[in-house]
């Protein structure tokens, strides 16, 4: 379905038509009409199926109604018309983005964003100003609300993105109290992986009888992902594993993850010192440093990230070709987010997992999730030694313990993205000039972190 049969503004179509996009994808094309209607959606898609386009068109849309109505644009210290929320930092800049882009071509449009982790003046300017969309994480726009800076009597379009990830992070009681301050006669979009639980009680306490729309959950087969599984006997094994992957010329940009921040800096380090541009990306790094290390992905002077689960949240770039698992996610939904950074944009992408014996209750769980066996792969050269098997095992039986779930190197940390252990190192590299003067990248600690505790 074409753009143009939607019914959308020609300053949206143009802008869809400046950025490539002629057809719609089956979430935006079964979502923007009801929205367009005012209607309340339930929206279950699955990562890079295009919802993000599903709800800012129609809040755009929202934008140029109420302007042609009242002849102007939105006054000064009114309060955003629309409301997003998100679970991190980079998702909420990423959708600010989205709105930025296909909103291009609607004169004096004000879209701002409130995150944590970045100084409160601007936001506390962008705040009293004519605000037409605000994007926001939960914990920031609670801090905001309190103070009395944001206001938000004048919300007409609430929308959840990703609301199963908030309710993850504990955000259940401050969307709440967000939602409890908005008009009640609002209209309100709510996009999750999944309404299972907790997150279909949200929607039946938010929404007004809403429109359900299922366009792809985890079980459906992501036909542009081709998904491998790598046994590896030992942590030195799978180091070898990845080092032989990441020399591979098919690899355009690759996204590796790990378990804990920990592990992200130490490998980082590891990878900058073969020689590799990468640099590390979790949610202990600065805003500042976290914004410099994306624009280095997207300008592509970066070649690998190693990344957590949290800050990767939000990552949408076309260009990357790799995705490594070499920690195993904490729960298993997560390998459906994470996989779901390749193969983007019409592209194909390779997601590889590097297992050890302990990760194959990690997989078995995957694997139930998915309804899908990942096959395993060798490499000439590199085969295990041992053998292996994670066939998916019925639910309540054995294998499944906390421990199995951790990958790594030795003695890395069970824990998550919020719990970096003391003394971690710093990140592999910083943005400068090589040591030959071409831009490029510094060695390690001289411009993303102060010297730590070596010194360096």
């Amino acid at each position: 379905m074409s753009f143009d049969s939607l019914g959308l503004h020609e300053a949206l179509t143009q802008a869809l038509a400046t950025a490539g996009y002629t057809a719609a994808t089956e979430v935006q094309a079964r979502a923007i009409p009801p929205a367009l209607e005012g209607r309340d959606l339930m929206v279950a898609s699955s990562t890079g199926s295009g919802k993000t386009a599903s709800f800012a068109l129609p809040a755009l849309m929202r934008v140029l109604r109420a302007r042609e109505q009242s002849r102007g644009p939105r006054a000064r210290g009114a309060g955003p018309r629309v409301l997003v929320l998100a679970p991190t930092r980079e998702l909420a800049q990423q959708v600010a983005r989205a709105f930025s882009d296909y909103g291009r071509h609607v004169r004096g449009l004000n879209v701002a964003t409130v995150v944590g982790g970045v100084p409160y003046g601007a936001q506390l300017r962008a705040l009293r100003g004519a605000l037409d969309v605000l994007i926001a994480t939960p914990g920031r726009l609670m801090d905001h609300m309190a103070s009395g800076q944001a206001l938000l009597a004048g919300v007409e379009l609430l929308v959840l993105d990703e609301a199963d990830r908030m309710l993850d992070m504990g955000f259940i009681d401050d969307i709440h109290h967000i939602a409890a301050a908005l008009p009640p006669q609002r209209q309100t979009l709510m996009f999750s992986a999944t309404f299972a639980g907790e997150a279909g009680r949200l929607a039946r306490s938010l929404l007004r009888e809403p429109q359900r729309i299922d366009v792809a959950s985890h079980t459906d087969t992501h036909a542009d992902i081709e998904q491998r599984l790598h046994w590896a006997d030992d942590p030195a094994h799978k180091n070898a594993l990845l080092d032989h992957i990441l020399t591979e010329r098919s690899v355009e940009q690759a996204l590796v993850f790990t378990s804990t921040q920990r592990d992200a800096d130490w490998l980082a380090e590891r990878l900058a010192d073969m020689g590799h541009a990468v640099a590390a990306l979790h949610g202990g790094m600065p805003q500042g440093r976290r914004n410099r290390v994306l624009q280095g992905l997207r300008s592509r002077q970066l070649r690998v990230l190693v990344a957590t689960d949290v800050a990767a949240r939000g990552i949408d770039v076309p260009t990357i070709s790799h995705v490594i698992n070499y920690g195993l996610p904490m729960k298993a939904e997560d390998y459906v987010h994470r996989i779901g950074r390749t193969g983007r944009a019409g592209r194909s992408g390779l997601a590889v997992t590097l297992a050890e014996r302990r990760d194959a209750g990690m997989i078995q769980r995957i694997q139930r999730f998915t309804t899908q066996r990942i096959p395993a792969a060798t490499i000439g050269g590199l085969e295990p030694k041992r053998s292996f098997d994670a066939a998916p095992r019925p639910p309540g039986r054995g294998g499944d313990r906390p421990g199995d779930r951790r990958g790594g190197r030795p003695g890395a940390s069970p824990q998550g993205d919020w719990a970096a252990r003391p003394g971690a190192r710093p990140a592999g590299r910083g943005f400068g000039p090589r040591p030959d003067g071409r831009p490029g990248f510094k060695p390690a600690g001289k411009s993303f972190a102060k010297p730590g505790p070596r010194g360096r």
